[in-house]
C-alpha cells in the first residue's frame, strides 16, 4: 500500500486519484481557516512557490474536527485561502481525520507514522511528508512551521 492507492474528493467534489501524483514529493496537511496555526498557509504557499516546479505538491485537507475551526463550505474555505494567503496549491473537500468517519487516506497515513501522540491526529496543521515513491517518510506536529520543512523537502526532491 501507498498513498497512490487512495482516491479523494477535491474542493469541487470531483474524485482525484492520488496515483496522479506518482513521482512527486507530497506534503499532506489537515488545515483550518480559524485556527491559531492558520497563518501557516503563508509558509505553505512559500514552499509551494519555491518547489512546485521541481515536483513538489501540497495536498490541503480542511478539517472541522478541532474546535469547529473550519466551519465554512469547501467553496468558502478555498475563497478565504486564496484571498487571505494567495494560495495556489490543491485544496480538497473538508474531511475528518479521526474517528469512524475519518478519510481512509488518513487511516493509512496514521498507520505509517503514529507520531508523538500515537496514531490520533492531535490538531489541525499536522503534516505528513511523502517521498516520490509514495512512502510516508515523516510526520510533523502542528507546531512545526512549514519553514522548518524546507531542508527535508529539498532533500527528497
Amino acid at each position: 500500500m501507498s498513498v497512490y492507492d487512495y482516491k479523494v474528493k477535491d474542493a469541487k467534489g470531483n474524485t482525484v486519484d492520488l496515483s496522479d501524483y506518482k513521482g512527486k514529493v507530497l506534503l499532506i496537511v489537515n488545515t483550518a481557516t480559524g485556527c491559531g496555526f492558520t497563518p501557516q498557509y503563508e509558509g505553505l504557499e512559500k514552499l509551494y512557490k519555491k518547489y512546485g516546479d521541481k515536483g513538489f505538491e501540497i495536498l490541503d485537507f480542511p478539517c472541522n474536527q478541532f474546535g469547529n475551526q473550519a466551519p465554512g463550505t469547501n467553496e468558502e474555505i478555498v475563497s478565504f485561502c486564496q484571498l487571505r494567503y494567495n494560495t495556489s496549491f490543491k485544496q480538497f473537500s473538508k474531511i475528518e481525520v479521526n474517528g469512524e468517519n475519518e478519510l481512509p487516506l488518513y487511516t493509512y497515513l496514521k498507520s505509517q507514522k503514529g507520531g508523538v501522540m500515537g496514531s490520533k491526529i492531535k490538531w489541525n496543521f499536522t503534516k505528513f511528508l511523502i517521498d516520490r515513491d509514495g512512502d510516508v517518510v515523516d510526520r510533523f506536529a502542528p507546531t512545526v512551521t512549514p519553514e522548518k520543512l524546507d531542508d527535508k523537502i529539498a532533500a527528497l526532491l
